[in-house]
């Protein structure tokens, strides 16, 4: 499975809606895409916990496919934060979930609500190979969200980790998103309705020479939904595609259920194998949300 390692790739800058917020392509129940700045010597806690027909992280499952359930907690103090989350995922080196641990600070400049962070991701429990000393790693973000008006947001994003998923390779994501939020006036009381949609660009270095040596595929990856939210439910529907071959999704994830029947590549997928990871899907998910 050459280079497949790299399926748990860098996020950075949440996978499919939090209330009211811009998807950027954080991990599965991340807060960090809907948390701001608290007032100067405050504390706050929050707590998420959710069900997904799929965990799709920047278009391609980390969950074979399957439904996946996630949790995430965080405290910020004025513009600090620190927080932790923890997924179920179907990974090649199998580990019995993903965990991050994340912190940073949310400063608000020129009406930009700003993110700089680190986050070290972790799975514990892999089935090694020689090739490989696991898959967990750090990353870096940047991310910037501006209101225009009353219901409209844009948000972008930026993250580097230089060594993702333990291959070696160095990583690159840079995203960009809108979102529009139903005026609350046009709704029933409580019930919250926003629109957004994103797109980012994924792009690496070479792999270590256990791995193949090779870079990983550079890909685009978009999604598009709607997120519904009750008090603390939350609800979101959404599109996501990417535009890998069959053939550069199985050298980019290494998906361990491949087929073939693609196209051959001598230097990174000389069987020709072809994954359905990084395909067109619609995903359900819903959380609930506790401040």
């Amino acid at each position: 499975m050459t280079g497949g390692l790299a399926h748990a790739q860098t996020p950075a800058v949440s996978a499919g809606g939090a209330g009211g917020s811009i998807s950027l392509g954080n991990r599965g129940w991340s807060a960090s895409d809907a948390n701001r700045a608290t007032p100067a010597n405050e504390l706050e806690l929050s707590v998420r916990a959710g069900v997904a027909s799929d965990y799709i992280y920047r278009g391609t499952t980390l969950s074979d496919r399957g439904p996946a359930a996630g949790a995430a907690f965080e405290a910020r103090f004025g513009a600090l934060y620190a927080g932790t989350t923890v997924a179920t995922v179907k990974l090649p080196t199998q580990p019995i979930a993903e965990f991050t641990m994340t912190g940073g600070i949310r400063p608000k400049i020129a009406g930009v609500d700003f993110d700089l962070g680190v986050t070290y991701f972790a799975y514990p429990g892999e089935r090694l190979s020689g090739e490989t000393n696991g898959i967990n790693y750090w990353e870096a973000i940047v991310r910037g969200d501006r209101s225009i008006g009353e219901s409209i947001r844009v948000a972008a994003g930026y993250a580097y980790s230089p060594n993702v998923s333990n291959t070696g390779a160095w990583s690159q994501y840079a995203a960009a998103g809108v979102g529009y939020d139903v005026p609350g006036r046009l709704l029933p009381q409580n019930l919250g309705i926003s629109f957004s949609a994103a797109t980012g660009y994924s792009w690496f270095g070479n792999q270590a020479p256990q791995l193949g040596g090779f870079s990983l595929p550079a890909y685009l990856n978009w999604h598009a939904g709607v997120t519904f939210t009750h008090k603390v439910f939350n609800l979101d529907l959404r599109y996501y595609d990417t535009n890998l071959s069959r053939e550069n999704c199985f050298v980019f994830t290494g998906d361990p259920n491949a087929q073939p029947g693609g196209r051959a590549n001598p230097v990174t997928n000389p069987d020709g194998l072809v994954s359905r990871w990084c395909g067109a899907t619609f995903v359900a998910k819903a959380w609930f949300a506790f401040n």
